[in-house]
C-alpha cells in the first residue's frame, strides 16, 4: 500500500493515468455505457460511482489547461426528459480540485462513442446516473 492515495484508485487505474501523455482521453463511464465495446484499454471500477472516482482521479491527473474545455459530457438525447444533476456535482469537484475549468463540452451522442473509442482508455464503473458519462483530456503537470 502507498501512503495518500484514495483507496477507489485501483493499481490498474493509477497505471492507466501515469501511462496517459498530453492530449490523451479518460472516459468516466456509468453503469449503462458499452465500456467494453469502446475501449481500446478497459479499466474495470465496479462498484464505484464516478463522483468519488473523479474527485480521486483530480489528486493526481491534471487537465488539459490548452484547450477551452477540457472536460467533456455527452448531451442529453433531442426529447428525453432527463435533467442529468449529476453534472452541478461534477462541476463542484472540477473547481474544487483546482484545475483550470470554465464550462463542460457537450457533444452529441454518438459523437461522443465515437471520441470514447478513440480515447486511451474508459473506466467502467457502476454510477446508476442518466448521462453521467465524462471524458477528461489530461494536461501537462506544470
Amino acid at each position: 500500500m502507498l501512503k495518500g492515495v484514495p483507496s477507489v484508485l485501483s493499481p490498474d487505474l493509477m497505471k492507466v493515468l501515469m501511462d496517459m501523455g498530453h492530449g490523451d482521453e479518460l472516459v468516466l463511464a456509468d453503469g449503462n455505457f458499452p465500456a467494453a465495446t469502446m475501449a481500446r484499454r478497459l479499466v474495470r471500477a465496479d462498484g464505484l460511482a464516478i463522483p468519488p472516482l473523479l474527485e480521486a482521479i483530480l489528486k493526481f491527473f491534471p487537465l488539459d489547461q490548452y484547450v477551452q474545455r477540457p472536460a467533456i459530457l455527452m448531451q442529453v438525447v433531442a426529447g428525453d426528459p432527463v435533467k442529468p444533476t449529476i453534472w452541478n456535482e461534477y462541476r463542484r469537484i472540477i473547481q474544487a480540485s483546482g484545475e483550470k475549468f470554465v464550462e463542460f463540452e457537450q457533444i452529441e451522442r454518438n459523437a461522443f462513442y465515437q471520441r470514447a473509442k478513440d480515447a486511451f482508455a474508459v473506466a467502467a464503473t457502476s454510477e446508476a446516473a442518466l448521462y453521467a458519462n465524462i471524458i477528461l483530456k489530461k494536461g501537462v503537470v506544470t
